[in-house]
């Protein structure tokens, strides 16, 4: 119950916060989420995270949606496990994607150890962006283990030429996987393989890419989850392949903030230089590794395109519609 009242004081006065100097505050709306997906739909901000709990109490999805950053509206289980008959706990890390008319989201269940386990990556799919989402292909996408990389923490990501690929990975191992153009499977590389591994140093989980100036930016969390060293890490290639370099940490804790931030993904607003990233922090009045809530910051970029580290803040971000 004491940690049930300052939670409430904290969203109270983040509230009150972003009435106060029109912005969002952070976190920038109610509940234990983590693993947050930021995406724009149709000139809507979405924000698509993990529902923080024991993992057997993971067993839905809620969604959240905005036009200016400042006001949210939340959409209740988008998805859950009576429309995944394999998935019984654990669902986590959604990524999300819009196709030919559909939206497709993917998502991790079960959190399988070894091959034997039933779980992985799944998707469903849903005619509308808050759903409500159907198993897609009625059993996970992805069920075993490859290069040592736990099937979890999805992220979608389409290139220039209009290929989709899938990237992921837990215990410290990321692959690329080049999707079919119907998402019911994978296609082999030129080589023949399917998994290609682009672990970077120090990588964990939780990997996000995008294109900017060119170029390829990786990113990926580093540290423990349930820990105070949670952190973002990126590098630059010229190809989704890498290899990546580490070049640094662009997000991380501020004792006089909140601790645990990562696990992060990017929002670009469409023909402007203006970039956020949506993360999870644990807030300073918490302990427990569950108690994780979803924020937003500005990120920028300096002269040479590197990621300037983020300052992490109680205020967010300013209001902005998208034209």
């Amino acid at each position: 119950m004491k940690h049930f009242f300052c939670f409430v004081l904290i969203a109270l006065t983040g509230s009150a916060f972003a009435q106060k100097s029109k912005t969002s505050g952070n976190p920038i709306f109610e509940g234990w989420y983590a693993d947050p997906e930021g995406i724009i739909f149709d000139e809507e901000y979405w924000v698509y995270p993990t529902y923080s709990d024991a993992y057997e109490k993971q067993v839905f999805m809620d969604a959240f949606s905005s036009k200016d950053l400042i006001k949210w509206k939340k959409h209740e289980h988008i998805i859950d496990t009576a429309a995944v008959k394999w998935a019984n706990k654990a669902m986590w890390a959604p990524a999300i994607i819009k196709k030919d008319d559909k939206y497709f989201l993917f998502f991790a269940a079960n959190d399988i150890q070894n091959d034997n386990e039933e779980g992985g990556i799944g998707i469903g799919v849903a005619d509308k962006p808050e759903g409500p989402y159907k198993d897609y292909l009625g059993k996970p996408l992805l069920d075993k283990f490859h290069n040592g990389a736990q099937p979890i923490d999805q992220f979608v990501f389409k290139d220039k030429d209009g290929q989709y690929y899938m990237i992921y990975g837990g215990w410290r191992h990321c692959n690329i996987v080049k999707l079919k153009d119907d998402f019911t499977g994978f296609e082999p590389y030129d080589d023949g393989s399917i998994f290609k591994e682009i672990t970077p140093e120090s990588y964990v989980e939780g990997p996000f890419m995008f294109i900017k100036d060119g170029k390829y930016y990786f990113m990926w969390s580093e540290g423990g989850w349930g820990g105070p060293d949670y952190k973002v890490a990126y590098g630059i290639a010229d190809s989704p392949f890498g290899p990546f370099e580490r070049i640094g940490v662009v997000l991380q804790q501020d004792p006089k903030v909140a601790t645990g931030a990562g696990h992060h993904s990017m929002i670009h607003v469409p023909g402007k230089d203006e970039w956020y990233i949506v993360y999870h922090r644990r807030p300073l009045t918490e302990t427990h590794h569950n108690h994780r809530a979803t924020c937003i910051d500005k990120v920028e970029f300096d002269e040479n395109g590197y990621i300037k580290p983020v300052k992490i803040t109680f205020e967010g971000v300013e209001k902005n519609k998208i034209d």
